[in-house]
Order: C-alpha cells, then sequence, then structure tokens
C-alpha cells in the first residue's frame, strides 16, 4: 500500500493553478519528496502531512524549477524543530551544487540543526537509490541538458511499479525504467532538446508495456492539456491522465 501525489505539474512556468512539478511518495514509514522547485509548505499543509515527517529528498537535477526551493525545504523543518536525520539523494553533480549553495545561506550556522545525510546516486542504469521493506527506488541517467535522473518506484505488498521520467528526450534508460510498469509518469514539455512530447511519452508508454499514462511537466497554456491526452491517446491504447496539482494516485 501506497501513493503518489503530484505536488505540481507544470514546466519551469507554473501559473495559479499549477505549479513546478514534483512529487510526495509515501510508503510504509516513508515520505519522500522528488524535487522541490516551488515550496512545498502549503500544499502539504492542506494534504494534513506534517512537513517535519517527511524522510527522504530526492533531487533529479539541478535546474531551478526542480530544486530551488530545497533550502527553504530545509530551513522550514529547522524551525518547526526536526530532529530526525534527512535524507537527500541525487547525481554527484547535483548533490555537490546542492551543497555550494545550501553554503551561501551558511545554514551550518543555524543553531541545533538536524542531521542531513547526503547518499550520491551512480551514474548508471538502474542503480538501487533506496531499499525499504515497503518500497524499492532504482535511478538512471535519462537524456537532459544536464546530468538528471529518472526513476522507478517499486511498491511492497501487492507489489506495484511506477516509474518517472523525469525531464528527458526519448531515450532507453526510460524504457527500462517503466518496463512492464503499472504506470508511467512522463514528461510532455514539448519535442525540443532535453523534452519530450505527449506523442513521445505516449511511445515511450508502448515500447516499455506501462499500464497507464500520465503527462506531467506540460505548459499550462489553456486547453493545452486535453489536446496533450488526445495526442498520446493516438498512440497508446491504455489509459492516459493528465497529472493535476494535488492529483492523488493510490498503489493498491
Amino acid at each position: 500500500m501506497g501513493k503518489i501525489i503530484i505536488l505540481g505539474s507544470a514546466n519551469a512556468i507554473p501559473d495559479e493553478e499549477h505549479e513546478n512539478a514534483s512529487l510526495f511518495v509515501q510508503a510504509g514509514e516513508r515520505n519522500i519528496m522528488v524535487d522541490c522547485g516551488t515550496s512545498p509548505v502549503q500544499r502539504l499543509q492542506r494534504l494534513g502531512l506534517p512537513l517535519v515527517e517527511v524522510t527522504d529528498l530526492v533531487l533529479t537535477h539541478f535546474h531551478p524549477d526542480h530544486i530551488s526551493n530545497a533550502p527553504l525545504l530545509l530551513m522550514d523543518m529547522w524551525l518547526l524543530g526536526r530532529k530526525t536525520p534527512l535524507s537527500i539523494y541525487g547525481l554527484a553533480y547535483t548533490i555537490e551544487r546542492f551543497k555550494a549553495m545550501m553554503e551561501l545561506f551558511e545554514w551550518k550556522r543555524w543553531p541545533d540543526f538536524y542531521p542531513v545525510e547526503f547518499n550520491v546516486v551512480a551514474d548508471e542504469d538502474l542503480q538501487l537509490l533506496l531499499d525499504d521493506s515497503a518500497l524499492r527506488i532504482f535511478s538512471s541517467p535519462v537524456k537532459h541538458m544536464i546530468p538528471t535522473i529518472g526513476l522507478r518506484f517499486e511498491f511492497s505488498g501487492p507489489r506495484k511499479v511506477v516509474a518517472y521520467s523525469c525531464d528527458t528526450s526519448p531515450c532507453p534508460q526510460v524504457i527500462d525504467l517503466a518496463r512492464n510498469a503499472d504506470i508511467l509518469i512522463h514528461e510532455a514539455s514539448g519535442e525540443y532538446v532535453g523534452h519530450s512530447s505527449a506523442v513521445q511519452a505516449a511511445q515511450a508508454a508502448c515500447q516499455s508495456g506501462a499500464g497507464e499514462l500520465y503527462l506531467i511537466h506540460y505548459a499550462t497554456e489553456k486547453g493545452l492539456g486535453e489536446r496533450l491526452v488526445e495526442e498520446a491517446q493516438r498512440v497508446f491504447d491504455g489509459p492516459v491522465e493528465l497529472a493535476r496539482d494535488l492529483m492523488e494516485i493510490k498503489i493498491q
């Protein structure tokens, strides 16, 4: 049992209804945030999820719309009295730059700050990022403008698999991450460098044997989302949905 909550669904340009793309994953005692381009505090409050109970933060890559509010997340948890360690995961490229960003805020001088455990993920296919009795997470490098990882979530009891492409052009790694997955959450920014169109997302769902497709990281132009779904449905026979902010995907 578990769930994935879409905290944000937009590409780099959010609007009043769409925050930057970000996920919240719950499984067992794990409360995992994937990226933090926009402050999640209000979103988690609306969902009744205590901020201090976030156990892990996965940073897929070092672009502002995916990482710029992570320092505020860490600071807010400190101000709320967090004492337990926070685990942060990312490629060496990402972790090094995130640490440098935190140094600009002189975070090591913040008194009584809780422990932060940095976990560097190898830039190789299907690396075991997190191993828990309720959930295993694998990562693979995908094809973006800077080093970036996509993710595969394997929930236990009953076993369900969800893949997340993150920002990427079509590449074999996404197909492997989503191999026979129950759900593929795939970006649909458009067919340009480092990104994919809704049609390309649908092709990835077909090639990987995924059961369902959710489109995320899309432009927020009015009416565009529905057109993206229609484009994907012409290619992929399974269910296609537009990821929307605060949407909950139950894993059962």
